[in-house]
């Protein structure tokens, strides 16, 4: 039988994805209205209470700056994107090479991983099309590939977008990992370190 701080704490996990489905529902009609806002709410609840989440473990850390960061460089992202494919529907003789890129992120974050998915499908000119969960795979159809080059560089935005999202939000381990340092290096580094100090003492 569950407690009353059970209880409690089972609906504070459904808050985060309730609003992070609300805020979804918005940019997908592309404007506000507190009528778009009240229904993208309605579709949340239905979504966290009739259909199983599976639980996503939250940080706990936020960075205000590098969330800002974050917000403002994907705002300028959709804006541009917005302009690059305005342009590819009205130029003339266009011949566009599309692609379906395979992205492995960094981090192994269900956290990151989501938010990276969304953050870089609502960029006018690709969508996530899947994901491998278990190795922290995206797969996303890219419009206008044209060369290797291109490619690589749609491939540092993602990652880069990944960065962006860990630095703001990611919890220490996420930032590590980034950073090239696998958490459980850390742990044995210190481990080292302790038990090269013991020996010390008792030399």
């Amino acid at each position: 039988m569950t407690t009353p701080r059970e209880r409690l704490e089972a609906v504070g996990n459904q808050i985060p994805p309730l609003i992070a489905l609300t805020v979804l529902w918005m940019l997908l009609w592309g404007k506000f209205s507190w009528l778009n806002l009240l229904v993208g709410l309605g579709v949340g609840i239905v979504v966290t209470v009739a259909f199983y989440l599976v639980p996503v473990q939250q940080s706990g850390r936020v960075h205000p700056l590098h969330a800002v960061l974050f917000f403002v460089r994907l705002i300028v992202d959709i804006v541009r994107a917005s302009i690059d494919v305005s342009w590819l529907a009205v130029k003339p003789r266009l011949v566009t090479s599309n692609a379906i890129l395979e992205i492995r992120l960094r981090t192994r974050s269900d956290l990151i991983l989501t938010w990276t998915g969304v953050a870089t499908s609502i960029v006018p000119g690709s969508i996530v099309v899947d994901i491998d969960r278990e190795s922290s795979i995206l797969y996303l159809h890219v419009l206008n590939m044209n060369s290797a080059g291109e490619i690589e560089r749609f491939r540092r935005r993602v990652l880069d977008t990944e960065r962006r999202i860990v630095r703001g939000f990611g919890s220490r381990e996420d930032v590590e990992r980034m950073r090239g340092v696998r958490p459980e290096n850390r742990r044995s580094e210190r481990r080292r370190r302790a038990e090269g100090t013991t020996g010390k003492g008792q030399s």
